[in-house]
C-alpha cells in the first residue's frame, strides 16, 4: 500500500497533546506562537524540544534568538492558543492585553498557566519542513493549584481533561 500523506496527517491529529505557547523576546520585541509539538528530551542536562514550522513567522526569530520560553496553557486559555495560532497581529504588540512577566532569559512568561520552562537554545536540527529546537532549561515553575487543568488538542479540536480513570 502506498504511503498517504493526508492519512499520516490525520493519524498525527489523533494523538492528543497539550497546548503550549512558545515565547521569545527578540530585539526587545516580544513574540509568541502556539505549539503542540513539544517534548522533554533529557533530565541531565535538562533539555526540551519544540518543533517549528519553517513557514511560521516565528521560525526566523527562533533561528536568530538564543532563548525561548514554553508556557503550558490551562483549559481556560483557549483564546490565547487561538491568538498565537494566527490571530495575533504581526506588526503590533502581541502581549498588550496578555498578563505576563519576564523570565530569567527575558522571555515572556504567561501568567495563570500550568507552568513554564524558560530555556537557552542548546541546538537546532533540520527536520524536513520544520526545525527542531532543543532548549537547555534555565528556569521552570509549576502551578500547584490542584484545580487547574490542561488545555488539550485532539482531532483538530480543543478538549478538556475528563475524570481520572
Amino acid at each position: 500500500m502506498p504511503f498517504d500523506p493526508a492519512q499520516f496527517r490525520q493519524l498525527l491529529g489523533r494523538f492528543a497533546t497539550g497546548v503550549t505557547v512558545v515565547t521569545t523576546n527578540h530585539n526587545n520585541e516580544k513574540h509568541g506562537m502556539t505549539a503542540n509539538a513539544f517534548t522533554s528530551v533529557s533530565l541531565d542536562p535538562p533539555l526540551i524540544l519544540v518543533s517549528i514550522d519553517k513557514r511560521a513567522s516565528m521560525h526566523a526569530i527562533m533561528m536568530e534568538h538564543d532563548s525561548f520560553c514554553v508556557n503550558f496553557l490551562p483549559e481556560n486559555r483557549r483564546e490565547w492558543s487561538d491568538w498565537w495560532a494566527g490571530k495575533a497581529p504581526k506588526d503590533a504588540d502581541q502581549f498588550v492585553d496578555i498578563p505576563h512577566t519576564d523570565g530569567v532569559t527575558g522571555n515572556p512568561v504567561l501568567e495563570g498557566c500550568l507552568g513554564y520552562i524558560d530555556c537557552k537554545v542548546w541546538e537546532r536540527y533540520p527536520g524536513g519542513d520544520h526545525t527542531l529546537v532543543l532548549g537547555e532549561v534555565q528556569d521552570a515553575e509549576v502551578n500547584t493549584d490542584p484545580d487547574i487543568k490542561p488545555l488539550l488538542f485532539f482531532s483538530s479540536k480543543y478538549h478538556e481533561l475528563g475524570d481520572q480513570l
